[in-house]
């Protein structure tokens, strides 16, 4: 890396950190993360991927590289850079903003940050539209403010940053599941019992690398549900918790169990056995629900700023609230 003289960005800024005795041995990305507490340990990760880290003035691309004791570690800091999505005015229900975040209530259908196949019409693209300036480059990377997402399919609440304490702190949070995160689901068939904990390890599917499934040496997973409301024995809403953040956690888990999300595209591979005993028109509206019924019920965190605890519910949309309806008329209950 090159003397911050030289950098080529005026605006950009090295920092310098000699290691001690404590910090030999650690992961490279833990140890400056934690030199650097401003800077979220996956902020760490890919500034030492983009070849912005030195050890004694070699540069070093590994985040997991052995911290050497009494080494000289420098780790350059670009300027934030303006997003590279573009603002797209596309409406958003806000549940709460001020300087430090925004929590919205997100539709399903909308897709959290540009991918390919989605390259446009993302809530990233919403919220730089929505919050300007102040959302440009927090988190450094394509998905400015983010700290955590769901699903296209899956609505409700979510939390994004305006500034990089936040980021980091909200980051911080979600990594330490040191919140509280309830959703809703609808599934096929009753789980018995009516509450439990489902701890299964996910990874990523031996065959269909588009989904993720349990696997012997998946990381570890832990889902809680408790039954809301059974209908009859065909289908159930549940109140799920997350004791982990796996992708697709509680869709893969409620299939796990032998009760897959109603309308799941991925993991709802056949018609259950549960719909067989419906009346041809519930089972029909049913087996022809759009997307997975899964919806973020409630988000509760410290607000990164004041310290304040802060909670958020958002209510069953209405195509969810639509199908239940139907349910209980169809008094299977």
């Amino acid at each position: 890396m090159p003397d911050p003289s030289t950098i080529s960005d005026p605006a950009a800024t090295v920092r310098a950190m000699v290691a001690d005795r404590d910090a030999a041995g650690q992961r490279l990305d833990r140890w400056l993360a934690s030199v650097f507490p401003e800077l979220s340990r996956s902020r760490v990760k890919a500034l030492i991927e983009a070849g912005q880290a030195s050890r004694d003035g070699a540069v070093t691309r590994d985040p997991s590289e052995p911290v050497r004791e009494g080494s000289t570690y420098r780790l350059g800091v670009p300027a934030p850079a303006p997003a590279a999505p573009a603002g797209q005015a596309i409406p958003l229900v806000v549940l709460h903003e001020d300087d430090d975040l925004i929590v919205i209530d997100k539709p399903a259908g909308l897709v959290v940050h540009p991918a390919p196949g989605n390259p446009e019409g993302t809530l990233v693209n919403a919220l730089i539209a929505h919050c300007g300036n102040s959302l440009k480059g927090i988190g450094g990377e394509a998905r400015p403010g983010i700290v955590h997402r769901l699903d296209k399919d899956t609505s409700g609440v979510m939390v994004a940053a305006k500034t990089e304490r936040a980021h980091h702190a909200l980051s911080a949070a979600f990594a330490r599941r040191d919140l509280e995160r309830s959703y809703l689901a609808l599934v096929w068939g009753v789980p018995a019992p009516a509450e439990g904990r489902i701890e299964a390890p996910i990874g990523r599917h031996p065959v269909d690398r588009k989904r993720m499934a349990v696997v012997p040496r998946g990381k570890p997973a832990a889902t809680r549900y408790r039954v809301l409301r059974a209908f009859g024995t065909a289908a159930a809403l549940l109140d799920c918790r997350l004791e982990t953040g796996r992708t697709h956690q509680i869709r893969v888990h409620l299939a796990h169990l032998g009760h897959p999300l109603v309308g799941d595209p991925a993991y709802l591979r056949r018609l259950p056995a549960a719909a067989r005993a419906l009346d041809p028109t519930l089972r029909a509206a049913l087996t022809g629900f759009p997307r997975q019924a899964l919806h973020a019920a409630s988000l509760g965190f410290t607000h990164p700023a004041t310290g304040a605890r802060l909670r958020f519910d958002s209510p069953l949309p209405p195509d969810i609230a639509a199908l239940l309806s139907r349910l209980g008329d169809g008094r299977d209950e």
